[in-house]
């Protein structure tokens, strides 16, 4: 009798032990051929070297009215004030790509998604943006707002939390 259940808890160790090596052996299996996860959504990129919002936008920004008389107001945005601006102008834009859908992260910056679901960071042009002034009071409280550097940055907007403009 004893040797039947000395052999029964030899049974139950060696099958115990051969289900947790197993079990340990699943996360090493697994990460090895997970790529597609990681493929599907690839790193941001920052088109903020070298390339500007300016010439991307170029069709949409306003043009101030030339000479005296009943000319139309402009106010600068550029900074914070210019990319919250450009975020508005997009945030319902159908398409994707730089002149589709922007999106506002949690750390104060702009993006849009290119077709291959790649996040590229947004940058205003360091000139400004040339908005009229009825339009562009709006943004006012914002750094950038007609060449001020104090203010308000983007951190902490999130588009739920974003004040209606």
């Amino acid at each position: 009798m004893n040797t039947t259940i000395y052999k029964e808890r030899k049974i139950v160790s060696r099958l115990l032990a051969v289900l947790l090596s197993a079990l340990l052996m699943v996360p090493l299996l697994s990460s090895c051929g997970g790529g597609s996860r990681n493929a599907s959504t690839p790193p941001p990129v920052d088109d903020s070297m070298g390339r500007t919002v300016s010439d991307r936008n170029a069709k949409n920004q306003p043009e101030a009215k030339k000479g005296l008389g009943t000319g139309q107001k402009v106010a600068l945005l550029a900074g914070a004030a210019g990319l919250y601006y450009l975020y508005n102008q997009h945030k319902n834009a159908s398409q994707e790509g730089a002149q589709g859908k922007y999106y506002l992260s949690k750390n104060g910056r702009v993006y849009y998604r290119d077709a291959e679901k790649r996040a590229h960071w947004v940058t205003p042009p360091k000139e400004g943006i040339r908005v009229p002034e009825s339009e562009a009071q709006k943004y006012q409280q914002f750094q950038g707002y007609n060449g001020s550097s104090s203010g308000r940055d983007l951190t902490g907007i999130t588009s739920s939390a974003a004040p209606t403009l």
